[in-house]
């Protein structure tokens, strides 16, 4: 008999794709997340709705690249996994909208995951004043979201990660905080080292007041929560990512070939001069980092782009 995804799917085979799939009831062995609907949006594109309990049961949407032959009803499948993580201000369609991800012919042979990780979720569990709140992204996308598609869609355990931007810093953070769950970690232009400076905590604090949030909800008070900002700090979590391979990029800020000519970028600035901390850090550590530090070049998809096929030979190696 077929599973409830299987039937899905199916249904998916002879449908146009444009209208979402009600999926059904969530099996016993549910624990915090289900997929209430799933939807083809384009070839080899699926959308899957899922129920939060670390959101608040909140519905999130969650955004698949899959591979040729892709077959979750075949329990014999397990494909690698590369979880794909996109900015502040961006969601779960970003990668596949602004770049070419979706052709590139490197990534046929893996599943590709893009979650929705909130326009500001910054890929953690919110401080909300030392109590509970539904703003827990990590413990949805590694708790909840990680099992359910390995139950349920051939996601395998060989797994790697990158982001850009915000995505960046998720993506060391999950791999320092989580040692063993990510073979290979790619931040472009990510926060590598929030603590690096009052200028670089104010900026993020900015970033974490978007939408009249109380910036303090997210780490805490910069001073007197210090310790849950360093553990969200890839710079202090530096020696958790000695045992996989790094890899870096990030622009200076000034104009470069895809900017406007005499224009500077204070943010790429800043993320600049932290990825060098980071990077320093790492290799006195003895850590396997690539760094692209590439000079002139702003916060922009199409250096992001470029730098994620740059990166893809480091973690498709990762993966074999």
């Amino acid at each position: 008999m077929k599973t409830p995804v299987a039937r899905l799917l199916a249904l998916l085979l002879i449908m146009i794709g444009l209208v979402a799939v009600p999926a059904a009831p969530a099996a016993a062995h549910h624990r915090g997340a289900e997929v209430v609907a799933l939807e083809q949006v384009a070839d080899r594109q699926v959308d899957l709705t899922v129920r939060s309990d670390a959101l608040g049961g909140r519905e999130v949407k969650v955004r698949l690249l899959t591979p040729d032959g892709w077959d979750p009803d075949n329990p014999r499948q397990h494909w690698p996994t590369l979880w794909l993580l996109h900015g502040c201000c961006g969601d779960y369609t970003s990668w596949t909208a602004l770049t070419d991800v979706a052709e590139t012919p490197e990534l046929r042979d893996l599943l590709v995951v893009m979650p929705e990780a909130g326009w500001n979720g910054w890929y953690s569990n919110w401080w909300g004043n030392g109590g509970d709140n539904d703003q827990q992204w990590e413990t949805f996308h590694l708790r909840e979201l990680r099992p359910l598609l390995e139950r349920e869609f051939g996601a395998g355990p060989k797994r790697v990660v990158a982001g850009l931007s915000m995505g960046g810093q998720g993506s060391l953070m999950y791999a320092a905080r989580y040692p063993g769950m990510f073979r290979a970690a790619a931040s472009f232009s990510g926060s590598a080292h929030p603590l690096d400076s009052a200028e670089s905590i104010d900026r993020l604090q900015g970033f974490f007041a978007n939408e009249g949030n109380d910036p303090d909800n997210v780490w805490g008070d910069p001073v007197a929560q210090r310790q849950v900002w360093e553990q969200h700090d890839p710079y202090f979590l530096a020696e958790r990512l000695t045992d996989i391979p790094v890899y870096l990029s990030c622009g200076n800020g000034e104009a470069g070939p895809y900017d406007t000519p005499g224009t500077t970028n204070a943010l790429e600035a800043d993320f600049g001069r932290q990825n060098e901390a980071l990077a320093a850090r790492l290799e006195s550590l003895g850590a396997d980092v690539t760094t692209n530090f590439y000079g002139p070049g702003q916060h922009k998809w199409a250096y992001w782009e470029r730098e994620l096929h740059a990166s893809l030979p480091m973690l498709l190696g990762a993966l074999d």
